[in-house]
């Protein structure tokens, strides 16, 4: 037994060679330096140093000597790593040029710089932000809206708050990418993209997605959430309160756990009742059948599938086009065809 708990114990370790040595060598190639070849050559020597190691520890007597070298090297990495900062202060693409912010006073909220762009194609637009203000009293509910391009499997997923007489306010938290910067899914893991509340009229943030986005084309669906008035009112102001604190200490956006989905839940966290952590939130796509299983959408009796249709906005919110009762006619069911 001791035998066996040793050379598991040796493998494990080497895993975690293995691991480190990959992934700082996709740190320093990916966040290093700006010049290509320094970058790459930086990365290539990490990658080395890790692989020498894993080979001494695997292999040679001078292992513990080999290990002591890598632990040393890593932490000048770990570092260096620390050393990334976030930054409000970038040249911003115009869509996330604005930080998003609140004053709260009381129940009256006046939210600053919501984003409701005039396109004419998804890079084509006329950027318009205002200033609105809320009365907390007046929030009657919040939808959950999910966007595919790839597949069931992921979706982006954000939050669109309702208040009496039709006015909706959508907040999606996003990449905020600078000019000539797209967005790179493994480049997320990596500390390249600082973390974005996108508050916006819902002309804006959905009809984006429906009538504009081309390569590739969106399906949107948007499912209304079920919860108490005072729960509702503790999850916006816990957006709210994110909101703000991006806007005096900016953090960076990550992949995996700091993301559209991910931060929808941790926002929900002042609410007893909350989704419990599942797989299906970072698989975003199945967050709404999620939502559907824990009892926390309105479903009307109907199975998840029979939901899942009647949630499809794309052929309404085209046809609402950038008219004034767009966030109406895309929760007008009976237009949904069969």
């Amino acid at each position: 037994m001791t035998r066996i708990a040793s050379v598991a114990s040796r493998l494990l370790l080497a895993l975690l060679l293995a691991a480190t040595g990959t992934w700082g060598a996709l740190a320093l190639y990916i966040s290093g330096p700006p010049d290509n070849t320094v970058r790459a050559a930086l990365a290539a020597g990490f990658a080395a140093a890790a692989a020498a190691a894993l080979l001494a520890w695997l292999f040679s007597r001078r292992r513990w000597t080999a290990l002591l070298a890598y632990l040393v090297l890593f932490a000048a990495l770990l570092t260096w790593w620390q050393s990334l900062v976030p930054s409000n202060e970038r040249d911003w693409q115009p869509n996330v040029a604005r930080l998003a912010w609140a004053d709260i006073d009381g129940n009256t909220v006046t939210m600053h710089n919501i984003r409701n762009f005039s396109y004419r194609s998804e890079t084509d637009y006329t950027p318009a932000w205002y200033d609105k203000t809320y009365d907390l009293r007046q929030l009657e509910g919040a939808d959950i809206v999910a966007s595919y391009w790839m597949g069931p499997d992921i979706a982006h997923v954000f939050v669109s708050f309702g208040f009496a007489g039709g006015d909706h306010l959508a907040m999606s938290i996003e990449t905020r990418t600078e000019k000539g910067e797209g967005y790179d899914t493994i480049k997320g893991f990596f500390r390249q993209y600082e973390l974005y509340y996108v508050v916006a009229d819902e002309r804006d943030v959905i009809g984006l997605r429906t009538n504009y986005r081309r390569d590739p084309p969106e399906d949107v669906y948007v499912y209304k959430v079920k919860g108490s008035p005072v729960a509702l009112k503790k999850f916006f102001l816990s957006y709210l309160s994110q909101i703000n604190a991006l806007k005096d200490q900016p953090q960076f956006y990550n992949t995996l756990t700091t993301n559209c989905t991910t931060n929808i839940w941790f926002n929900s966290l002042v609410n007893p009742e909350h989704l419990r952590l599942s797989w299906k939130i970072f698989a975003s796509g199945h967050v709404p059948e999620l939502m559907y299983e824990q009892g926390r959408l309105q479903d009307a009796g109907l199975p998840f599938a029979a939901l899942q249709q009647r949630a499809h906005i794309n052929a309404r919110a085209q046809a609402a086009g950038t008219s004034a009762d767009f966030s109406q006619r895309i929760r007008q069911v009976e237009q949904v065809k069969q």
